[in-house]
């Protein structure tokens, strides 16, 4: 590979040896042989040190690379058996904190399980716990809900489906909303995406039979713009006028319908994600921990 490989004695300490480590050829792309082992290392070592569960990057701030960190080590050595490659082992690791994880704690850990090394980069995973309404909104599909998320973006669920929805901006100068565009010279007005049992101001129609009378998809109707005043559907672009207020369609006709990022950011089935939310509970296996395979804590239905 035309790599060079320097010589990095002269230090007596670990800080010296990683400072003379990495002052190497500076301009140049620099690679290190950290592999997954030393990974697992550092892990274990920084989880005890400090409590956080982090590790070596795969590139350093200062353009240093460590390619090999998808690799074992065992699997490393290996490869240099079988190509007739000579390879070192730092013999001054024994001397060190690492070596006495490598040596002595590791092999202890693979007693109580033997796929600790494994198990011990699985926590290298980002796994951020939800908050608790989030985790109640999608813990069960029955019925529907709506949860504000901020910024104007909300969560909505409805049985089995979840998407997200931009909460009501003010009809006060032009909105973007989508495909449309809207005004309004009336007080009072605000613009938001439909919602179940919404109904059209003063008349017992609901806006769902609306959109089924102007055969619009199910998929896009959480999509579509509706001016309100209060909890009234005033207007619903493109379908259904009002006096004062005026949306037009600003893409052309060849525009999807579906395509509305600002209103819509995203959808999910959410079908079957109540499952993969664990919860506290359950009985206690023999050595007190809780099993993976035990019963989860009965949920709360709508």
């Amino acid at each position: 590979m035309g790599a060079e490989i320097v010589d990095g004695r002269g230090g007596r300490t670990e800080e010296e040896l990683r400072e003379i480590r990495y002052g190497f050829a500076t301009d140049r792309l620099r690679a290190t042989g950290h592999t997954a082992s030393d990974q697992v290392e550092t892990i274990l070592y920084r989880l005890v040190t400090s409590g956080r569960a982090t590790g070596i990057k795969p590139k350093r701030e200062d353009g240093v690379v460590r390619p090999l960190l998808p690799l074992w080590r065992d699997e490393t050595v290996a490869y240099c058996r079988a190509h007739g490659l000579a390879y070192r082992m730092d013999s001054t690791n024994r001397d060190t904190t690492r070596g006495l994880i490598r040596e002595r704690i590791l092999p202890l850990l693979r007693e109580v399980h033997p796929a600790a090394d494994q198990n011990l980069l699985r926590a290298l995973e980002q796994r951020p716990t939800l908050q608790p309404a989030l985790a109640e909104l999608i813990s069960s599909p029955v019925g529907s809900k709506r949860l504000d998320l901020g910024e104007g973006v909300q969560l909505v669920r409805e049985y089995d489906r979840a998407w997200l929805e931009r909460g009501p901006v003010a009809l006060e100068g032009p909105v973007r909303w989508g495909d449309w565009r809207i005004e309004s010279e009336l007080a009072g007005l605000k613009v938001r995406g439909w919602r179940p049992g919404d109904r059209l101001a003063g008349r017992r129609k609901k806006i769902q039979d609306v959109f089924v009378d102007a055969k619009i998809p199910r998929s896009e109707r959480e999509a579509w713009p509706l001016v309100v005043r209060g909890r009234e559907v005033i207007a619903v672009p493109g379908i259904i006028e009002a006096d004062g207020v005026h949306a037009v369609r600003i893409s052309g006709d060849s525009a999807l319908r579906s395509d509305y990022p600002n209103a819509i950011v995203g959808r999910a089935d959410m079908r079957g994600a109540h499952d993969a939310i664990p919860e506290e509970g359950g009985t206690r296996g023999k050595h007190g921990f809780p099993g993976e395979s035990e019963p989860k804590a009965k949920r709360n239905a709508d």
